[in-house]
C-alpha cells in the first residue's frame, strides 16, 4: 500500500484504500459478484474488505478523496445501528 501526496488528487490515500472506495461506488448484479471481485480483484478476503471499509468510513482522507460514497455509506451504517 503506497500513500500519495495530496496534490496529486489522492487527498493522502493509498491505493488500497482507493479501490476499496472504487468497489463500493459501482452496483452489483447479483449475490456473490461483489464478494468475488474483492478476493479477486483485491486479493482481501471479505471480512477484512468490510473492517477496511468501515475504517474508512472514519478516515477525513476518505471523505475529502469520494464524499458521495462515504457519506452514503455512512448514513448506511448509522441506520443498521439504529435497528439494533
Amino acid at each position: 500500500m503506497t500513500e500519495e501526496t495530496p496534490e496529486d488528487g489522492s487527498s493522502g490515500l493509498g491505493e488500497r484504500e482507493r479501490a476499496v472506495l472504487a468497489v463500493e461506488r459501482r452496483s452489483w448484479p447479483g449475490p456473490g459478484a461483489k464478494e468475488r471481485a474483492v478476493r479477486e480483484g483485491l486479493g482481501l478476503s471479505p471480512t477484512r474488505y468490510y473492517q477496511l471499509l468501515n475504517a474508512l468510513l472514519d478516515d477525513p482522507r476518505a471523505l475529502a478523496h469520494d464524499p458521495v460514497t462515504v457519506n452514503r455509506l455512512r448514513r448506511v451504517r448509522e441506520e443498521k445501528q439504529r435497528r439494533r
